[in-house]
């Protein structure tokens, strides 16, 4: 059963779900979030700044892609040695479950689901708390998790098992069959180790059981699960992958949290002494 023809595709389904999930874990108007995101855009420097960085961020794992194609002379390649390492886990999993439906559910969190989920956690911590502060620990984590991933992806490719077992399906396409064509642009074929798809729903995950949002904690945790099946599943990721992957969303999650609250901390500080400074200016005037 194909459930996506094409990228447009994508993004209807992502835009529903995005929407479902912000009524879920906020259990409020949609749409009330929404603007309350394009308001702090608007009026808090700090909130536009992170929100920038964030998205510079996403943009640098493009010009990542478009770098390494050009690195026509660099040829080292250690796909082969993890499977020496490995054997043959990830077949030995795919022959032992692969269903059409369970194709179709998995394809569908990984493609969709995934990327709803940050989209969606930006917007339930932007609502819930007025310091913002796991809304800044989502940016700084995210951030963190491209910047360690990507000298990985430059020095150290390992091609998707699919790729290079051939036991191993790419099941992705008996749901996408314009994948490679379509989605691939945003996903190098040699950029493996460490998974991102594990490393941030991991990230995800903690910063939900770390907000206090009992409901959300648990769809993420629920989330991330499936999407560590389906990396192996779906015939994309190494077992060590998904380790790395899961060494670094840890990583991440703990130190976004902690500069977070850093952040925070000098923020007040500042806003404190240019109060202090306010009222001075203000008595010397009296």
């Amino acid at each position: 059963m194909i459930l996506f023809d094409n990228m447009t595709t994508v993004a209807i389904y992502t835009t529903l779900v995005v929407i479902l999930l912000l009524w879920y874990g906020a259990l409020t108007n949609p749409f009330r979030i929404g603007g309350l995101f394009l308001k702090e855009l608007a009026t808090s420097r700090a909130y536009l700044l992170h929100f920038v960085a964030l998205m510079a961020i996403l943009f640098l794992n493009k010009i990542e892609l478009m770098i390494e194609n050009n690195m026509t002379s660099y040829t080292v390649d250690f796909t082969s040695f993890f499977q020496s390492i490995e054997g043959s886990f990830v077949s030995n999993l795919q022959h032992t479950f692969e269903n059409e439906i369970l194709t179709l559910v998995v394809s569908f969190v990984y493609v969709v689901v995934f990327q709803a989920m940050l989209i969606a956690s930006i917007g339930i911590y932007t609502f819930q708390d007025k310091t913002k502060q796991m809304y800044y620990a989502t940016c700084y984590a995210i951030m963190i998790n491209y910047l360690v991933a990507i000298p990985f992806y430059f020095f150290f490719p390992v091609n998707e098992v699919w790729a290079h077992d051939p036991s191993v399906r790419f099941l992705m396409l008996d749901v996408f069959p314009n994948f490679e064509t379509e989605y691939r642009a945003l996903s190098g074929l040699n950029n493996c180790f460490p998974s991102l798809h594990t490393s941030i729903s991991v990230t995800l995950a903690v910063l939900a059981l770390r907000s206090g949002n009992k409901r959300w904690a648990w769809f993420c945790s629920i989330c991330a699960a499936i999407v560590i099946f389906a990396i192996f599943y779906l015939g994309i990721h190494w077992l060590i992958d998904m380790l790395g992957g899961l060494l670094l969303g840890l990583f991440a999650s703990t130190a976004g949290i902690y500069l977070s609250k850093a952040g925070l901390f000098l923020r007040s500080r500042s806003g404190k002494r240019r109060l202090a400074q306010l009222t001075y200016a203000q008595e010397d005037a009296k």
